[in-house]
């Protein structure tokens, strides 16, 4: 955005969010995890959720204040398992006062449920930064292990089906 101009939404974040369900099974392939979890949040993405969700915040503000948007906003998140964000970052290499940016690594803090996910993609790289309340998840060395363990299952189902050709 040039300097001086607020484009048509003008500056700041936008916040919406889709409530997903969280469900364990076993199945013999990974990948059949990958399947359900995106026609999901297809599905979540069709029904205009994050964009209802935004809407509804504003209204909030509007007519009873930030104090009571804050709290429900609280309270969705409180009663959530696990809170997740993705972000696509930028495809070629920024760089700040002259310094190449080699990686992001967003991260949260104080939010209300025992484990929060944040992906960021930068260049060809995926970031994955997990905070978690030590209180509900007493090893979470153990968790990391367990994720790789799943997304290295995963890969290697990608690369057995044949869904590319070279992964490194």
């Amino acid at each position: 955005m040039e300097n001086g101009s607020k484009g048509k939404r003008g500056w700041g974040n936008w916040f919406g969010y889709a409530l997903l369900p969280f469900k364990i099974a076993l199945r013999d392939n990974p990948l059949d995890y990958v399947k359900e979890a995106k026609a999901t949040v297809d599905r979540k993405k069709r029904s205009f959720e994050a964009l209802s969700t935004l809407i509804m915040a504003e209204l909030l503000i509007k007519f009873f204040g930030i104090k009571v948007a804050t709290e429900v906003t609280w309270k969705g998140f409180s009663n959530s398992t696990i809170c997740f964000s993705n972000l696509v970052g930028p495809q070629e290499e920024i760089g700040f006062c002259g310094y190449p940016i080699t990686y992001f690594a967003p991260c949260t803090y104080g939010q209300p449920s025992a484990l929060m996910i944040n992906f960021q993609s930068y260049i060809n790289k995926m970031i994955i930064v997990i905070a978690v309340d030590e209180i509900a998840i007493p090893d979470p060395h153990q968790l990391l292990d367990d994720f790789e363990d799943s997304l290295n299952l995963i890969k290697n189902a990608v690369i057995e089906k044949g869904l590319v050709k070279n992964l490194k």
